[in-house]
């Protein structure tokens, strides 16, 4: 139970002290700067309570520090006052020549001292502090308790200890993310430099996979559409008149409305043909497609009929052609289907305007042309010397050749009605 105890009394007004707090009843306090002040803070907000509260706290904070000023200002006046007494007195005694200071001086300073009383004080401050530094240099280098910086430097050095553990160990995890990553990338372009060499061998593979007849097909189809004409694979299929000869059959104008007329070539890998074994094929290519024309596309010289040529017109509708078995050459077809096309439209069609001169002109011309540059690419097979000489030659007779395609077909033209 909290202490009560009634301090005093004033026309009605009771003081009581509870503990550390105070219980004021009925006390009036006549002081215009207090009222004024209680009553500012209250049209601010501040409840009076509490502003009477700070007052009281605040000023018994200043009575209390009054109090102790003035002690201290008494004790510095008997300070005062007693140091001036010894001081007369010891002034009496230095003009009295009294011999008892002479004998407590000579304690103080010895009886064989050198030099003034000055100097032995100076010399005697100086060992005294030089053992004062020597003593503190002791304690602060010691690495015990005994030396107040002990626990700040152990602290410091621990702090030190485990940074350099921390870095020690995020360089050695760094080191092995890093690896890490370095095995990763190299698995990775190894990875890709597979998925590439897998990927070349597939498109080899793809193009190895197609046969001598599909590659001379696509070249071909390519070729018909740029004309507006229709390339259809019939090697594996029967002809109207039966029969599937005929590896690849064209209609002339076929993509822009009704076909004119056909073309038919034959894919050939065979070697030791004979003459009148390829005439069988490419005759009954033509009757069995219903064609004007016939083309033997054989695989390099080698597979050439016997006693045939290459680059010959045979009874103005069959020819023999080489290309290379991996890569047909476009414009070795291109060339051919352009001589075939324009012997076929100058039959066909009445309707068709032919410069026959013209064009018979321009296919001799053509077909020495394709003579040469088959020539020069056997040349250039076994030929190492003068190979960029040669290139530039057979690349101008190309740009020649492409250049009289385009007059043999400007040359055959449809009449307008």
């Amino acid at each position: 139970m909290e202490a009560s105890e009634k301090l005093t009394t004033h026309e009605g007004a009771t003081v009581r002290t509870l503990d550390d707090r105070l219980v004021i009843e009925r006390l009036e306090v006549e002081d215009e700067r207090a009222a004024r002040l209680v009553r500012e803070r209250a049209e601010a907000g501040q409840p009076p309570a509490d502003t009477v509260r700070g007052a009281i706290e605040i000023g018994a904070r200043v009575l209390e520090r009054e109090g102790t000023a003035a002690e201290v200002d008494y004790v510095k006046a008997e300070f005062s006052r007693h140091t001036g007494e010894l001081a007369e007195k010891m002034v009496k005694l230095i003009e009295s020549g009294n011999g008892l200071l002479a004998e407590e001086i000579a304690k103080s300073f010895g009886a064989e001292r050198q030099g003034t009383v000055q100097q032995q004080i100076k010399e005697m401050l100086d060992r005294t502090a030089e053992g004062q530094r020597e003593a503190l240099a002791r304690q602060f280098s010691a690495k015990d308790g005994s030396n107040p910086l002990f626990d700040f430097k152990d602290a410091v050095i621990r702090n030190l200890e485990a940074a350099e553990a921390q870095r020690q160990q995020d360089g050695e995890a760094s080191r092995k993310r890093i690896e890490a990553l370095t095995r990763e990338i190299v698995e990775l372009k190894e990875r890709d430099q597979a998925d590439q060499r897998v990927a070349e061998a597939e498109e080899a593979g793809t193009r190895k996979g197609r046969s001598f007849e599909e590659r001379v097909h696509a070249t071909i189809e390519s070729v018909a559409a740029v004309r507006g004409d229709a390339a259809h694979h019939t090697g594996s299929v029967n002809a109207e008149a039966g029969g599937k000869k005929g590896d690849t059959m064209v209609e002339l104008g076929a993509g822009e409305g009704a076909p004119l007329a056909r073309l038919v070539f034959e894919a050939k890998t065979d070697r030791g043909l004979t003459r009148p074994e390829a005439w069988r094929e490419l005759n009954g290519a033509m009757d069995k497609r219903d064609a004007g024309y016939a083309v033997m596309v054989v695989a390099g010289d080698a597979c050439v009929p016997s006693n045939t040529q290459a680059w010959l017109e045979y009874e103005g509708n069959k020819m023999i052609v080489t290309v290379d078995a991996e890569e047909p050459e476009r414009l070795v077809l291109e060339a051919v289907y352009a001589i075939a096309r324009s012997r076929v439209l100058a039959r066909a069609d009445a309707a068709l305007k032919v410069d026959a001169v013209g064009v018979r002109e321009a296919v001799e011309e053509a077909l020495s042309e394709l003579r040469c540059v088959s020539t020069i690419k056997k040349h250039l097979t076994g030929v190492t010397n003068s190979a960029d000489n040669a290139r530039s030659s057979l690349v101008g007779m190309e740009e020649k050749l492409k250049a009289l395609l385009s007059q043999i077909d400007g040359l055959v033209a449809v009449v307008d009605e």
